[in-house]
């Protein structure tokens, strides 16, 4: 008699958050699968539910709360982990009926969580597993988490409470990582912590070996790394400290991405001491005409908090001023929000709803203004662009100015034969306020 065999268990996910959040779930479903897990899309089809949770402010919390509950309904089992995970009894008071509840990180009591709920099933000639492992991003671009954590203690943000203080991965379990991602056909790689710039300081830029060369764990040191690779490098969350000034030579030769992520969050120096920020801003200015100098093409990004405490009209007429001196190229900007357990939360002069929101459509005018006129540039100019989504003969793509759900986009008219993941030559006949607009060269 034939023995029917038990279908392999499967887990849904829901992930919220930032990309490093992100990458926390891949590591999980990586780990489950690699046990025998298969993964759902549904939660009709799922055996357990994970939600990796966000916590950083007050609407991702809720936003956290609305998944779990949502998860709850569709389908009872739900296992809860993340940033917001670490207040416990708040999530167990709310909905008493989630089987197990963690903090971020914690990826070893996750997977157990599931082994409880639902035990693997692993058969290591069927159930096989990507080198590259699990990733819930496209195909052709992933994350790279070079550390944990962050030694700031900005006021606003309760990061260090949450997931510690900073703790680098050694260079070589980075770099044997994106080699792995490249080889798997990964065309970007996106370099992700909470500070990018300080990679490497916990561990005294412990040295590693790669490719029969010793590296040592430290940021420019990994840029020269990266660019071995042959693929796009693009490198986010780093703050401004002198030795960024070394990674420019790389990025004017193409090794790296001429693009930085600068979260810069205000100019006044008045704000910038009251959230804890290094008060610099005219050292800042200094650099960004020194990086523009050695590398024209240059694509900065950051975002900005209006509506701080304590924030007047002077400090935001201030903070426009140096916007339009800056001349970022890509911009994000949030309303103040409190965060639970945030110093920044006892500070006085709390700014008003509606004079938030009158200043957060101030500052979008302006840098969509200067948006607009930075991309003109690129008008008659043949750009590679890697594309991420096709229609008919019509695709989406992005350029080296833009990353993945943040940025801008390419809108292409005549894409040939492309699909999703191809790199093409796009000429540029038109730019507005955030994307291009062209043609298949």
């Amino acid at each position: 008699m034939t023995q029917i065999q038990k279908a392999n268990p499967k887990v849904g996910i829901v992930s919220l958050g930032c990309p490093k959040a992100l990458v926390d779930s891949e590591r999980i479903l990586t780990q489950l699968r690699s046990e025998g897990y298969e993964i759902s899309g549904s939660y009709d089809g799922a055996d357990v539910v994970l939600v990796n949770t966000c916590g950083f402010i007050d609407s991702a919390r809720e936003e956290s709360l609305s998944a779990i509950g949502e998860a709850l309904n569709e389908n009872g089992k739900v296992i809860v982990t993340g940033c917001l995970g670490a207040d416990k009894d708040l999530i167990l008071n709310k909905f008493p009926n989630v089987l197990h509840v963690s903090g971020p990180q914690q990826y070893e009591s996750v997977v157990n969580a599931v082994h409880d709920v639902i035990a693997p099933k692993h058969d290591p000639y069927l159930d096989l597993l990507p080198p590259q492992g699990i990733k819930l991003t496209p195909r052709h671009y992933a994350y790279l988490k070079i550390s944990e954590g962050c030694n700031n203690r900005c006021s606003f943000c309760i990061i260090p409470s949450l997931r510690g203080d900073l703790v680098s991965r050694n260079i070589k379990e980075v770099m044997y990582e994106a080699e792995r991602l490249a080889k798997a056909g990964v065309k970007e790689l996106l370099v992700i912590s909470q500070d990018t710039s300080a990679y490497g300081v916990d561990i005294k830029y412990a040295e590693g070996t790669w490719r029969d060369q010793v590296w040592r764990s430290q940021f420019v040191d990994l840029a020269k790394a990266l660019g071995e690779l042959g693929i796009w490098v693009r490198m986010h969350y780093v703050y401004p400290y002198p030795h960024v000034s070394d990674v420019m030579p790389l990025m004017a030769a193409g090794k790296i991405l001429p693009y930085l992520d600068i979260p810069m969050q205000h100019a006044s120096p008045k704000v910038l001491k009251a959230m804890r920020r290094p008060a610099n801003q005219e050292k800042t200015l200094e650099r960004i005409k020194e990086w523009r100098a050695v590398c024209p093409d240059l694509i900065l990004r950051s975002t900005f908090i209006v509506g701080f405490p304590g924030e007047t009209e002077e400090d935001f007429e201030f903070l426009l001023n140096w916007l339009k001196e800056a001349q970022l190229d890509r911009v994000g900007c949030f309303k103040y929000e409190p965060v639970k357990g945030a110093v920044a939360n006892d500070l006085p002069g709390a700014v008003p709803e509606e004079v938030k929101e009158e200043r957060w459509h101030r500052f979008m005018q302006t840098q969509q203004a200067i948006s607009t006129e930075r991309l003109k540039r690129f008008v008659g100019k043949t750009l590679d662009v890697l594309i991420d989504q096709v229609d008919g003969k019509k695709a989406i793509g992005r350029s080296y100015a833009d990353a993945p759900e943040i940025d801008g986009r390419v809108y292409i008219g005549s894409i040939g034969d492309a699909k999703p993941g191809d790199m093409i030559k796009v000429t540029i006949s038109k730019s507005d306020e955030y994307d291009l607009h062209g043609k298949r060269a």
